[in-house]
């Protein structure tokens, strides 16, 4: 079992931007202090519910600050990016990390980016498949053209070729974010793992790890590869002596962070929106992950890797809004939590 944290840089109301990434930046260095196995780099645009708004750069950051961990985007959004460009992004880093580097793409929601990138509706609803199809032939091919519906132009070399200096032939790992049957298939199709979100529990994980092992089947892979995807989970982690303290750290802090938010998220057409009520969202969420004394939180984690047959985690940890009390969770997670698993 892999264990790491999840970077949202988020903004919490009375913060100022700056802030926000400070903490996240320094959350990532003390993951890497305290033993953690990898670091997730979220990406988002125009709201306070995360204030990084690329995902592939603040990892160029985490991966020059620190020397062991793997650092990852859990999401680059890939119908805002040209995925020849966010290649190219990520082959730099592979091969400059010394291998560190996981590249997590989805497809990220309609709203107003489409607009502002110029990238249109039509590649949030439909182009996502020939978008990842063309990043996969970049990292994994010496040269790559593109003859589809949005993507077309001659034949050019990859430069920097991903696997050129390493051994690993496959170049940087690729994962998509997956919360529908159809983005299972699509990843499992391909033989990419998951990156599965927060906001459901064992259940529904296990149900969509079962769907890509059988759609992975069917596409021809290998009962290795699919034995080692390596899905990742994402979560939510906080620590105190007692699960009472721990969840009233959360609930005094998480539901004004996500009210103003995922209030401020605008859809690109003008369709209705609906928003979970924050203060139930994070009750959820204290009851689906580790949150609590370091025995429960181990026992919580080791329960959802052998009800679901995920092996690595993915756990916000700055849910208090605090960057000391931030730093000390992670220390606590690394120290108090982790030991209990290995």
């Amino acid at each position: 079992m892999h264990v790491g944290s999840f970077v949202l840089a988020a903004q919490f109301p009375g913060q100022g931007q700056g802030e926000a990434l400070h903490r996240a930046v320094r959350s990532a260095e003390a993951a890497e202090e305290a033993g953690l196995d990898s670091v997730w780099v979220a990406e988002h645009h125009f709201v306070p519910y995360g204030v990084c708004p690329s995902a592939v750069t603040l990892a160029a950051t985490l991966l020059g600050r620190t020397r062991r961990i793997r650092v990852g985007t859990a999401v680059s959004v890939l119908p805002t990016v040209h995925p020849v460009a966010l290649g190219e992004q990520a082959a730099l880093l592979h091969l400059t990390s010394g291998g560190r580097f996981s590249l997590g793409v989805g497809r990220g929601g309609p709203w107003v980016d489409l607009e502002v990138f110029g990238a249109g509706l039509a590649a949030y609803e439909e182009g996502f498949p020939e978008s990842l199809d063309l990043l996969l032939r970049w990292l994994r091919e010496p040269a790559v053209s593109a003859s589809g519906g949005r993507f077309a132009f001659r034949e050019v070399p990859v430069v920097p070729r991903p696997a050129e200096a390493l051994t690993d032939a496959s170049g940087p790992e690729v994962l998509v974010a997956c919360t529908s049957p159809a983005s299972v298939r699509l990843a499992a199709g391909r033989g990419l793992p998951m990156l599965l979100g927060m906001h459901i529990g064992d259940e529904d994980k296990a149900a969509m790890v079962a769907l890509w092992r059988e759609e992975a089947r069917a596409a021809g892979h290998g009962a290795d590869r699919i034995r080692a995807a390596g899905h990742v989970s994402a979560g939510v982690v906080q620590i105190a002596d007692r699960r009472t303290d721990a969840v009233e750290t959360l609930t005094k802090a998480m539901p004004g962070w996500l009210k103003q938010g995922l209030e401020a998220h605008m859809t690109v057409d003008g369709r209705p929106r609906s928003m979970r009520d924050p203060l139930a969202y994070t009750e959820l969420l204290c009851g689906l992950h580790p949150v609590g004394p370091p025995r429960l939180c181990a026992d919580r984690l080791a329960a959802t890797s052998e009800r679901t047959g995920v092996t690595r985690f993915a756990l916000l940890v700055e849910g208090s809004g605090d960057l000391t009390a931030t730093e000390e969770n992670v220390h606590r997670l690394g120290t108090e939590v982790l030991p209990q698993l290995r």
